[in-house]
């Protein structure tokens, strides 16, 4: 497949009109509802990875079937979010948002009702189906509600903002909440999705389905079932050895899977996805990036959390405030970015938070040792992560959605957060082969050295990315092509 210009590509809308959207009351009220669902989400995710060893005690879990806790909800998020995405292009957004939330909140509160541990996952995995629709969704009334331009890029640097301030806002909650028991990280967001709910109705505006189109429903079948089995493939392949033949056959079944639903998307008159939209430069980068940027944070963050609270032994909640200046950065600094891709463009502040990213890794790899100091090592390397992040996330976002006609941000928006997610779900769980295999190695229990494996993979992931896109920046403004100009 050639990967062409987006200056070439069918798929690019013509120049917004050059005035300055009004922002007016009901507009701030709708980025409000949005922000808020995005900040639920981030809440949700991080308060109950923080509870999670009191589940475990509670319910009698072992530490397997905890880590479905966290991949029942990848699992759901991750497998759906394309067709969450199409779905809301084809039925509505209004419509396909608001059941969404509605089901979210249902599936919180019997999760903290639930006195089983498969019927918890069970619930964890429909909150990740119910999300695979909302955040989509929520991006694509975002990015058809503001202007491309300054209002789109203002609007997403906010969003941003609400994103990091929850899942911050999350680590110290799920510490505290804990305290009182674990049920009440599950019980929190029920009243918010509440909220939400209410202000949604009053605020998001109706809008039409599409005009043309259909349900490609072979192709969702075979997408979603083949993203499922390779996600679980790769996430289960750790404890059951990865040349077992249960692990090599579903493996090869996921693979034919997506090779099915190719051949599908190149024959049906509606496809899910509109395989030329892939032949955008822009596009094909924003969704590496985000691979690149969600794999290696998720992954590093994930790894710091089992060091210091199952070897260090430090509390819930100490170890949330450890972690918690990256997410303050990015809080903090998110509601410049708009500006700053307007004054700079996206690629280069693509580059510029994979550079970043890459130098936290460095930085820990070459200071760490044995036995990480936390000033001196973990502190810079979560700064420099945090500002990779605020500088990354809007940035990758605006982005893959950058000249995308209408009726496609809801795929464009869920085509990059689907990236996101499995690909922080695959760099997590070969980072957690990694570390298992350095703890079975037989290293000292309050070492770090089983984690080097797995901080190796997530530099050289961050530096994958870097390149990715400082190549294509460094031949755009050679002196040869300035000159050609």
């Amino acid at each position: 497949m050639t990967i062409t210009d987006t200056s070439t590509s069918p798929a690019i809308a013509a120049p917004a009109p050059a005035y300055e959207q009004r922002w007016t009351p009901r507009l701030w009220g709708l980025l409000a509802v949005l922000c808020g669902v995005l900040f639920l989400d981030g809440l949700d995710v991080s308060m109950v990875g923080v509870a999670l060893p009191s589940i475990g005690s509670e319910l009698g879990l072992s530490t397997t079937a905890l880590q479905w806790i966290v991949n029942g909800y990848v699992l759901g998020y991750g497998g759906l979010l394309l067709l969450g995405g199409r779905t809301a292009d084809l039925l509505g957004r209004r419509r396909v948002f608001l059941t969404a939330l509605a089901v979210f909140a249902v599936a919180s509160l019997v999760g903290g009702l639930v006195n089983d541990g498969t019927l918890l996952i069970v619930t964890r995995f429909v909150k990740g189906l119910a999300a695979a629709f909302t955040a989509p969704t929520a991006m694509s009334i975002l990015t058809t509600t503001f202007h491309e331009g300054p209002a789109r890029n203002r609007a997403l640097s906010i969003f941003t903002v609400f994103g990091a301030s929850g899942y911050s806002s999350g680590l110290i909650l799920g510490g505290m909440l804990t305290g009182f028991g674990w049920r009440w990280t599950f019980l929190t967001p029920v009243p918010l999705a509440v909220l939400a709910l209410v202000a949604g109705f009053a605020l998001i505006p109706r809008d039409r389905p599409a005009a043309q189109g259909g349900h490609d429903l072979v192709g969702a079948v075979t997408l979603t079932s083949g993203m499922l089995l390779a996600v679980y493939t790769v996430v289960s392949a750790p404890e059951r050895g990865w040349l077992d033949p249960l692990t090599v056959g579903s493996f090869a079944l996921a693979v034919s899977l997506l090779a099915g639903f190719v051949a599908t998307e190149n024959r049906v008159a509606h496809p899910l996805i509109r395989l030329g939209i892939l032949r955008i430069a822009s596009i094909v980068r924003a969704n590496l990036s985000i691979v690149a940027l969600f794999g290696s944070y998720l992954s590093f963050q994930f790894m710091m959390t089992l060091y210091l609270q199952d070897v260090l032994r430090w509390s819930p909640l100490r170890m949330a405030l450890a972690l918690l200046p990256g997410g303050l950065l990015v809080a903090f600094s998110s509601p410049f970015m708009g500006r700053l891709i307007d004054r700079y463009g996206t690629p280069r502040l693509i580059v510029t938070s994979m550079t970043s990213l890459s130098l936290g890794y460095a930085w820990f790899l070459a200071t760490a040792g044995n036995s990480p100091h936390y000033l001196a090592t973990i502190l810079p390397s979560m700064l420099l992560l945090g500002g990779g992040f605020a500088f990354g996330f809007s940035s990758i976002m605006a982005q893959a959605t950058e000249g995308i006609h209408d009726d496609e941000q809801g795929l464009a928006s869920g085509l990059v957060q689907t990236s996101g997610q499995v690909g922080a779900a695959l760099v997590l769980a070969v980072v957690t082969a990694l570390v298992a295999g350095g703890s079975h190695a037989g290293a000292a229990a309050a070492d770090f050295s089983p984690y080097h494996p797995g901080v190796n993979l997530v530099t050289g992931v961050a530096l994958a990315g870097l390149a990715f896109n400082v190549v294509p920046l460094a031949r755009r403004y050679r002196p040869e092509h300035v000159q050609s100009d």
